[in-house]
């Protein structure tokens, strides 16, 4: 597929992975859809994609809930006139151990809100546009694309999980769907990220943030263009369907 003139779709435009895809791809010619809860966070983006040469739109939109799901894909439709990608990249984290315990005493628990905050965003949230984004496609006739952003966190981490239960369902529903939807010409991928010098990372305590880095064997953490720059591969190169693309300088939790 071609990046130029695709009208793309990018969950979490608003800053971090999300932007940095959405300028990549605008410098190279797509038009952007833009879906966030932060409206100042996604005016920013619109403008950066705005310098970039291309054109944006944003939609205030909560990807876990269905009925504003619907609505905006049948908006961004009616925008563009096309829709030939999705990156499903809105997540969030809420860690903590599974179990804490000192002593033989349960002083903590994993908290069932903090366990379906993140399966509702990063789990349900994929189903969910995913699933509208292929509707879409199938009408218009559109041999489209959708991405889903994972993490290399999906082979289970401590502290993590629900996270990685999420992300390891991503790659799950990227296969899935691969099998499901090339017979209408829709290819599926998904990238799993390591660590990634987002703002997030960026506003960890310092000596963790060194911790961190000094146990990725290329040293360092990697860029969210190097993210936009796998996410436009997997646009590009018409076969490829149902596969993860891991970037995170040879980690391996």
């Amino acid at each position: 597929m071609q990046v130029k003139d695709s009208v793309v779709v990018v969950t979490g435009g608003g800053q971090g992975l999300g932007r940095a895809m959405a300028v990549e791809l605008a410098a190279q010619g797509a038009k952007l859809a833009l879906l966030d809860l932060n409206e100042e966070k996604l005016q920013e983006t619109v403008d950066l994609v705005k310098e970039a040469g291309s054109e944006a739109r944003y939609y205030l939109v909560n990807v876990s809930e269905e009925a504003e799901v619907e609505a905006a894909f049948e908006k961004i439709v009616q925008d563009f006139g096309a829709l030939d990608v999705l990156v499903n990249n809105a997540g969030i984290t809420r860690d903590g151990l599974l179990v804490k315990a000192k002593n033989g005493e349960v002083t903590g628990k994993m908290s069932l809100s903090n366990w379906q905050q993140v399966m509702d965003v990063n789990l349900t949230g994929v189903f969910l546009c995913g699933r509208e984004a292929a509707a879409q496609m199938i009408k218009l006739g559109s041999k489209g694309v959708i991405i889903n952003i994972s993490s290399i966190s999906r082979a289970g981490n401590m502290g993590q999980t629900n996270y990685a239960a999420a992300k390891a369902g991503v790659v799950a529903m990227t296969v899935t769907w691969s099998k499901e939807l090339s017979r209408y010409g829709i290819r599926t991928g998904a990238v799993a990220p390591g660590f990634i010098a987002t703002d997030m990372v960026a506003a960890m305590p310092e000596e963790v943030l060194a911790k961190i880095t000094a146990g990725v064997p290329l040293k360092r953490l990697g860029e969210p263009s190097e993210i936009a720059h796998t996410v436009r591969y997997i646009m590009e190169n018409d076969y490829f369907s149902g596969s993860v693309v891991e970037c995170n300088g040879a980690l391996r939790i």
